[in-house]
């Protein structure tokens, strides 16, 4: 095994030319500092969100590979239009990867780091498709006895997401919510969170199958937006659980005028009395993904007590603070093996990450689809 000065490191290179490429490099792994530890990584996942730096709006259909087994190679064609939405990061080889886990191979002269050698770990902080990641003890957690680092990788962009939806939606004092594309892992966390803390949940899928994905995790609200139905079982759901806040996944499309009309027909049937300008009660859509890049489609038929905005985990958790924070990484390192437990459906190595046909599959970002990569598998 080597001894981790240097690894390999996949990267992400948009060239002005309009040709993106995916490829291993050999990195000198940094010496860390007093407060730094050196983590051999063994486990990062392929998240949404990694996938819009690692590929993007890239037309993959145009995909070639090339190079060898060891340094495998990808190139594409970027469309023009998102040429000029990615101007600063032309020409710039961009490592990727938000959040893994691994174990301490070398630790900085402070008692913290030094206390987490040959501890297993789980970090947040970019550059995680990498063989050896040098990082400050803050962005990383010592994970429970009887962790791996697989049963830790995926610690923080889901959990915090879903625990950072039930706090937004108290903090801005709604009582139950709905959520879209709601069968992928982040939104079965959010479906036992809400089970074990007795909150309202509307979950919209899009077929049987993803149904009944939640069904079997006692979800009791499962509404499939492909059924002829759809409005009226929205609606319903919305009326018995009372939620006037959602969080979409989707982004583009009529999904979420179709929420805030449900919404509003869910308002008036409990309304004491009728006005004008339609419910006075606020509703609320955060679009926080964008599994459908086409634009956003509002049908106003929900009178003018409502909002369509961004959420995003990082703002998010800056609002809160670093008390608040520490509360909820608390509460995800004590439920990782249950509430916070995610599924993957294949562990790949650096290389296998840029074979076209596992590229295929991930960056479809189907719901039960979930990619691990082991930087150092084999």
């Amino acid at each position: 095994m080597s001894d981790g000065r240097n690894g390999l490191q996949l990267r992400s290179l948009l060239k002005k030319s309009g040709e993106l490429e995916l490829s291993l490099v050999d990195v000198p792994t940094p010496e860390p500092a007093d407060d730094e530890v050196v983590v051999r990584v063994e486990a990062t996942p392929i998240n949404p969100s990694d996938l819009g730096l690692l590929i993007g709006p890239a037309d993959m259909s145009t995909a070639k590979e090339s190079g060898t087994k060891d340094a495998p190679m990808v190139t594409a064609k970027m469309p023009e239009a998102a040429m000029r939405m990615m101007a600063a990061r032309l020409d710039q080889s961009l490592p990727v990867g938000n959040e893994g886990a691994g174990v301490v191979i070398r630790t900085g002269s402070s008692d913290a780091a030094k206390a987490l050698m040959g501890k297993a770990v789980s970090m947040i902080g970019g550059a995680m498709y990498t063989q050896y990641r040098t990082i400050k003890v803050r962005d990383v957690m010592e994970l429970p006895s009887g962790t791996t680092p697989a049963d830790g990788a995926s610690w923080f962009v889901n959990p915090l997401t879903a625990l950072g939806m039930t706090e937004t939606m108290r903090r801005e004092n709604h009582k139950a919510l709905v959520h879209t594309a709601a069968a992928s892992n982040l939104g079965q966390m959010l479906n036992k969170i809400c089970i074990k803390d007795g909150i309202g949940l509307v979950n919209i899928v899009r077929s049987k199958e993803q149904a009944d994905i939640l069904h079997e995790i006692g979800a009791k609200y499962v509404v499939d937006s492909t059924a002829d139905t759809f409005m009226d079982d929205l609606t319903n759901a919305l009326v018995e659980t009372g939620a006037t806040i959602a969080f979409d996944a989707i982004g583009g499309g009529k999904l979420a005028s179709q929420i805030l009309t449900c919404m509003e027909i869910a308002a008036n049937k409990t309304a004491k009395e009728y006005s004008r300008y339609g419910s006075n009660v606020y509703k609320q859509v955060y679009i926080y993904g964008s599994l459908d890049n086409r634009p956003t489609e509002l049908s106003r038929t929900f009178g003018l007590t409502w909002g369509v905005g961004g959420w995003l985990l990082t703002p998010f958790l800056q609002k809160i603070g670093p008390a608040e924070i520490g509360r909820l990484r608390q509460r995800v390192a004590s439920e990782l093996k249950t509430t916070f437990a995610s599924r993957y459906t294949q562990v790949v190595s650096l290389q296998e990450t840029l074979q076209l046909s596992n590229i295929a599959v991930y960056n479809k970002r189907s719901t039960g689809e979930k990619f691990l990569i082991n930087p150092n598998k084999g």
